[in-house]
């Protein structure tokens, strides 16, 4: 009997997965810190023999060549990528034997141009190999698939092409009980969009995935017009895993004494200095070191610091407790961000060293309203596909990825700041405030978007607002 476990990592949107047989085990897709698999595996009483790849990866750093190196286990990559280090070629047509499991490599072009799917199933209960479950990688999401121009831009089209028909060729091919398992598709940039559930079979998904519900260019022409943009780190993702990543460091950084704190901060972005503070962000918001950047554990945090932080900037975090330092080194390694510049802990006020705390207001879109927007900036961070829907009417669109290079397109004054939740509209406030030599009156719009309209605030699309 086969069983599947999920290693959720919902910073990312991603899962990883261990099918054991009740002795031995593959993992599929683990990301880099790999005690959670090491765990898992540990509690199953089970032996990782067998480690795999659907594809080189464009939104983490894997955690695959270190788990096999550490495990003396069989490391699984397509035969036709190129790669800086010893794996075992995967190729359709070559099935794998795993204790009582077979493993069979499909070709499943479309995310990537060498993208593999993989059947599973138990020989012990059917000999002709029933497939049980698939692991699809970026392939067959939950009702989508995965986005298709993060190889390059000149070659989406071709994999747009060949991701409808590898959706299709998993479900002609495959049993429509076999559970699917992918990797994508649970907040990931890597989802083309937004999926729909959180469990599904090759049969459900003839209903719901647009690869099957229409026909190829109505598929391939919607998919790409809705491609939006996608984090800046994912560049340097697929580079590190085809060279092989270095065996993950999960220590804390060095302690940083506020004194240094302080004169990092003096320094500033300019400088490349970036002192971020992990705390909730209603609370940076009523105080905090001035010239530090709001950045909450929470999600979407590693997405947006990654997307956000320069390649030569040191990187300082302020936290409540060593274990919020150790969960954001956590979450930054995922994404390659191994040297940090330091770390220090403790009550903001004994940090402040007696200066005074900055800060600014916090409101929600009902504040808004009663403000009146016409009276005021009002600044969108959402991203483009989400402005598509509409946005305050009158508001100046700058998505928080684009603000570093357009801050100054926002005037000094009195600037209220939206996005769909708050957690952006912190970032952005946060940066604003961090720029010398401008005199603005922040105001985060801490709300989830539903509520402008709720509010009374006019929501216009900006096709609208250009046609009038």
């Amino acid at each position: 009997m086969i069983d599947v476990r999920t290693i959720a990592t919902s910073s990312l949107g991603d899962r990883s997965y261990l099918a054991h047989d009740g002795e031995v085990a593959l993992v599929i897709d683990p990301q880099r810190d790999i005690d959670r698999v090491l765990a898992l595996a540990d509690e199953l009483g089970v032996r990782i023999t067998h480690v795999a790849e659907t594809h080189i990866h464009n939104d983490y750093v894997t955690g695959g060549l270190e788990l096999a190196r550490r495990l003396d286990a069989v490391y699984l990559v397509d035969a036709r990528d190129h790669v800086a280090f010893d794996r075992t070629p995967a190729r359709e047509g070559h099935d794998i034997a795993i204790g009582s499991m077979r493993l069979r490599p499909i070709a499943t072009p479309g995310h990537t141009h060498h993208h593999l799917s993989y059947a599973l199933s138990d020989a012990t209960v059917d000999e002709s190999g029933q497939v049980e479950a698939v692991f699809t990688g970026g392939s067959m999401l939950y009702g989508t698939t995965g986005r298709t121009d993060l190889v390059s831009p000149d070659d989406t089209v071709e994999l747009t092409h060949a991701q409808y028909h590898s959706v299709r060729r998993l479900v002609d091919e495959l049993p429509a009980d076999a559970t699917v398992f992918p990797t994508h598709g649970f907040g990931s940039f890597c989802s083309a969009t937004p999926p729909s559930g959180e469990a599904s079979t090759v049969g459900e998904q003839r209903s719901t995935n647009p690869a099957l519900t229409s026909d190829e260019q109505d598929f391939v022409d919607t998919l790409v017009a809705g491609l939006g943009a996608y984090p800046a780190y994912y560049a340097r993702m697929a580079p590190t895993n085809s060279a092989g990543p270095e065996p993950v460091d999960l220590s804390l950084p060095e302690p940083v004494s506020p004194d240094e704190l302080r004169g990092r901060l003096e320094k500033g972005l300019a400088a490349g200095q970036w002192v971020v503070d992990l705390r909730e962000r209603t609370a940076f918001a009523g105080g905090h070191l001035a010239g530090s950047l709001s950045f909450q554990l929470a999600q979407p945090f590693v997405t947006y610091l990654g997307w956000l932080l320069p390649d030569d900037a040191d990187l300082t975090l302020i936290g409540e407790t060593e274990q919020q330092v150790a969960d954001a080194r956590r979450e930054l390694v995922r994404i390659g961000i191994d040297r940090l510049a330091g770390a220090t802990t403790g009550p903001i006020d004994d940090l402040a060293g007696g200066t005074d705390l900055a800060s600014y207001r916090v409101s929600d879109f009902a504040g808004l309203a009663d403000r009146d927007p016409a009276r005021v900036v009002v600044v969108d961070a959402r991203t483009e596909n989400e402005r598509a829907g509409g946005g305050v009417a009158g508001s100046l669109h700058l998505p928080l990825h684009e603000l570093l290079a357009r801050r100054d397109e926002i005037p000094d004054g009195e600037v209220w700041i939206y996005c769909g939740s708050g957690y952006r509209a912190s970032v952005a406030a946060s940066l604003l405030a961090a720029q010398p030599g401008r005199h603005r009156d922040l105001v985060v719009v801490n709300d989830d978007w539903p509520h402008a309209a709720q509010a009374g605030l006019a929501v216009v699309r900006d096709d609208d607002r250009r046609a009038a």
